[in-house]
């Protein structure tokens, strides 16, 4: 950061940490306080006429903070919603001044450039994308955490190489790409290299560099309505696009996963979402669809097994499963019966026992306690 204040004659600097990151505070708090008695920060630094004090600000929370001038905003001391460009922040930000503002990571590769040279980092990644990417890599993966491998690896070599593979041995089915407002890339697609252009192409985005694995037992219309709840919720509410139609999108979707789909929905969600990204007023709305968009683009069949079959394909949607003991398989021991919450379960010792679906509640209480598999979800 004090490259880039040299570099353009800046004076004041400001890292922007969300106030739920304590420890990152604390330590970038003591950070500051280092350079200051080093003197790399503050007047004249190292006994140059070049002076530039940095300071942190601890947000709200906000995610659509994440948008420049929302961001600017928030540092302002008002609500953190978008502003209308023009004006860019390179030419009005931070109080009126022109301001250059980048994610702290694009920040930290400036001493690796001028320490190694262009060359040297441009050596690492592809053609459009060169570099380094961090990214924090969660879900049913056996080993998460963060990640920093250069650009052009493949999914699948993150994935298996580095994150060990799937957990519990189950199916890769694919990897939620970008964050809340990121899209998800099928099994089918995991060969692809990381890198924006490609990324972009497969409906999926760099974002933030989230990358959240899925296994069999995701179902991809739920997973969908997840990230819009989020979005919805993160809506600033100051454009239509995003304020309503984000929540139009999670009425229906929440409608499919509870079996009250119907036929036309997905061609609704289809084009509700094309409306707001061309709509939206800043990269939340114009992006929040994503999960939307990209789930029906690689996993349409599961949504029609919800609306028109009223099943869920992964068992993930509650009001979709249905419950049955496996004549075969049950003993009779009576341990589901008595460990039922609502009484859903009938039957005597050493006897099949049965389920009653009008009480049953569907917590799946009696699968978890059965010791012989007799509990049967479909």
């Amino acid at each position: 950061m004090l490259i880039a204040a040299y570099t353009i004659g800046a004076q004041k600097a400001v890292v922007y940490v969300r106030a739920e990151y304590p420890l990152a505070i604390r330590r970038l708090s003591k950070a500051i306080e280092q350079a200051e008695a080093a003197g790399f920060l503050g007047d004249n630094i190292l006994g140059s006429d070049f002076s530039c004090r940095l300071s942190y600000k601890a947000g709200a929370g906000a995610f659509v903070c994440g948008e420049e001038t929302a961001l600017i905003e928030s540092l302002e001391g008002n609500r953190g919603m978008p502003r209308l460009k023009p004006p860019f922040p390179a030419q009005s930000g931070f109080w009126g001044k022109p301001s250059n503002i980048n994610n702290v990571e694009t920040y930290a590769n400036v001493p690796c450039i001028f320490l190694n040279g262009g060359n040297a980092f441009a050596a690492m990644g592809t053609e459009d994308s060169k570099g380094t990417k961090v990214f924090a890599l969660t879900g049913k993966t056996n080993r998460g955490g963060l990640v920093e491998i250069p650009m052009g690896k493949t999914l699948r070599e993150v994935i298996f190489d580095i994150g060990g593979g799937i957990r519990s041995d189950k199916k890769f089915k694919g990897v939620q790409m970008g964050g809340p407002s990121g899209g998800c890339i099928p099994e089918s697609l995991a060969d692809t290299p990381i890198d924006y252009k490609k990324l972009n192409a497969t409906g999926a985005i760099m974002g933030s560099g989230g990358m959240v694995v899925m296994d069999e037992s995701t179902c991809m219309v739920s997973m969908a309505r997840f990230f819009l709840d989020f979005t919805a919720k993160e809506s600033c509410g100051k454009c239509i696009h995003c304020r309503i139609g984000t929540k139009r999108l999670l009425e229906i979707l929440d409608r499919i996963c509870e079996g009250k789909g119907k036929e036309g929905d997905i061609e609704l969600l289809e084009s509700l979402s094309n409306e707001i990204k061309a709509g939206a007023l800043c990269g939340l709305g114009q992006t929040a669809p994503n999960p939307v968009l990209s789930t029906i683009r690689y996993f349409r069949d599961e949504y029609e097994a919800h609306i028109n079959d009223k099943v869920c394909p992964a068992k993930e949607c509650t009001q979709l499963l249905h419950f049955s003991v496996k004549a075969d398989k049950c003993t009779g021991c009576t341990l589901c019966k008595r460990n039922c919450p609502v009484g859903a379960i009938t039957g005597e010792a050493r006897q099949t026992h049965s389920i009653d679906m009008e009480k049953c509640i569907k917590c799946g209480k009696c699968r978890e306690v059965c010791r012989f598999d007799a509990i049967d979800v479909y």
